[in-house]
């Protein structure tokens, strides 16, 4: 006796109606789709899919990139200093002193911030 076992794929069962376009589609995209070869469509699809992924990580590093210059500024940075300058420590005639400083193309800028205290 012979067992013939019948798989029904019911999660993406193919239907023998053309699949309907995303109404926000534009239609010069749909007809130029709709001449499209199987394999010409799927390399189409997977290109798209690259591409919004590409597109969506591009836009969280901008807005992250936004916040991050926002919420790095220091309250006590002068208006004329760079919010990427870092504060760094000089040491003149024996007496220590803060700067900030920061790189503005091959040159390193600084502006005197103030004395560095003895009990740090």
């Amino acid at each position: 006796m012979i067992l013939r076992i019948l798989l029904v794929n019911t999660d993406g069962a193919m239907s023998y109606e053309p699949p309907n376009p995303p109404t926000d589609l534009p239609d010069s995209v749909v007809d130029t789709l709709d001449d499209y070869s199987p394999d010409l469509l799927r390399n189409v699809a997977s290109y798209a899919e690259e591409l919004a992924e590409y597109r969506e990580r591009e836009a969280r590093l901008d807005e992250k990139a936004n916040q991050s210059e926002v919420e790095e500024r220091p309250d006590d940075l002068p208006n004329d200093v760079p919010s990427k300058a870092t504060i760094t420590i000089k040491e003149i005639n024996s007496n220590r002193y803060y700067y900030w400083q920061w790189r503005e193309g091959d040159r390193v800028k600084s502006k005197y911030k103030g004395p560095v205290n003895s009990d740090e």
